[in-house]
């Protein structure tokens, strides 16, 4: 089994706002000093890009019942309070694969969806953005996708996301390495998908820990899609290393955790990795377990204790079916996002949504989780 660092992340609040995009003043407002928004009427369907099949496939079950516990947790506030809104939310696999996200992102606002959650890759969020997205003009917010392009992408302000930035995870996992060895005077092998999220969080890892003045070799970087990686693996895995980083997806990571077991010179117990996998156990990722066993890693973290965090505990835990994984409240709130940020618009349609998803998920503002939403 994996060991974590969890990044400090929490579920995301939102805040009563007016059109200059927030309450005023530096400090939240209270009930008190709010106005009261007029009453919003409108039917929005939430479009979810969801990973079933391919390399994330480990994540997208639970990711897709997250979202579908949103929906129900919408529903029941609504209705509470008697409110003339009609939610509902449609999946769509985008099977890890960028042309098969294009493609269902398509679908999904040809089929009415107003807001969408996901995409999970960043090499599928970065196409569905600009040339979907953007073009669309239906705002897309990822649970998932890391990589740093995405904060300057040239979206027209339509992407989105709820999981942190690599340039937080890779000094995280620079921390976290330097705490598990003792210090940053090490050299550590570099490798992962040659893709969007692997170039992009192994550059950002690469970056915090030279300037904490160790050393590395690589990225060895490999194409997702080979059949075999004996090569890449002799080369990460031979020569003195203090530890590895590699950086990549389960179903791909089944194959090279195999050809690195079969170098007869890899030690998982100097492997590190990132949130792609932060899989609970050896089986959700498929390869042998002696590329595995002993790794540690960083993924998107909750907050460790309190109500909300115990709350969406037991509601996942009541719905049955898939069990917790990586990234699953991050799509809890992206399907939340999309609904408030239709309620402080007062329309399902995509521009109106966009307009205000900044606003509800930022100060100033009086805070609410989902715990209190017919508030």
């Amino acid at each position: 089994m994996l060991s974590a660092a969890a990044l400090g992340l929490g579920f995301a609040a939102c805040g009563d706002d007016d059109d200059d995009g927030g309450a005023g003043g530096d400090t939240a407002t209270t009930p008190a000093q709010t106005t009261e928004a007029p009453e919003a009427s409108f039917d929005l369907t939430i479009g979810d890009l969801v990973p079933l099949t391919g390399d994330l496939s480990a994540f997208g079950p639970p990711g897709r019942k997250a979202a579908d516990i949103a929906v129900e947790q919408i529903n029941a506030a609504t209705q509470a309070v008697g409110a003339d809104i009609t939610v509902k939310i449609e999946h769509s696999d985008t099977q890890t694969q960028e042309q098969a996200a294009v493609q269902a992102a398509r679908q999904l606002i040809s089929g009415g969806a107003g807001c969408i959650a996901g995409a999970w890759a960043s090499s599928n969020t970065i196409p569905v953005g600009t040339s979907v997205a953007s073009r669309q003009r239906v705002p897309i917010i990822s649970p998932a996708s890391t990589n740093p392009e995405i904060t300057g992408l040239n979206d027209n302000g339509f992407v989105f996301r709820t999981a942190p930035s690599d340039t937080l995870q890779g000094p995280a996992l620079a921390n976290t390495i330097e705490q598990e060895l003792g210090d940053a005077t090490g050299t550590i092998v570099l490798a992962g998908r040659n893709d969007a999220y692997g170039e992009g969080l192994l550059a950002a890892f690469k970056a915090a820990w030279e300037e904490k003045g160790g050393k590395t070799r690589g990225p060895i970087l490999y194409d997702p899609e080979q059949p075999n990686y004996n090569s890449e693996a002799s080369e990460i895995a031979e020569g003195a290393a203090d530890g590895y980083v590699i950086v990549d997806f389960p179903e791909t990571y089944a194959r090279m955790g195999a050809a690195l077991v079969r170098t007869g010179n890899f030690d998982a117990s100097k492997l590190f990795v990132t949130d792609g996998l932060a899989a609970d156990t050896v089986e959700d990722v498929g390869a042998p377990s002696r590329a595995l066993v002993g790794a540690r890693g960083t993924r998107p973290g909750v907050p460790e204790s309190g109500d909300v965090v115990t709350g969406f505990a037991e509601l996942f835990d009541a719905a049955g079916g898939p069990e917790r994984q990586s990234f699953d409240a991050q799509n809890f709130d992206a399907v939340m996002l999309c609904f408030l940020a239709a309620v402080a618009a007062g329309s399902g349609e995509g521009p109106a949504i966009k307009d205000k998803l900044q606003s509800v998920s930022s100060a100033p503002g009086t805070k609410y989780t989902y715990l209190q939403l017919g508030e």
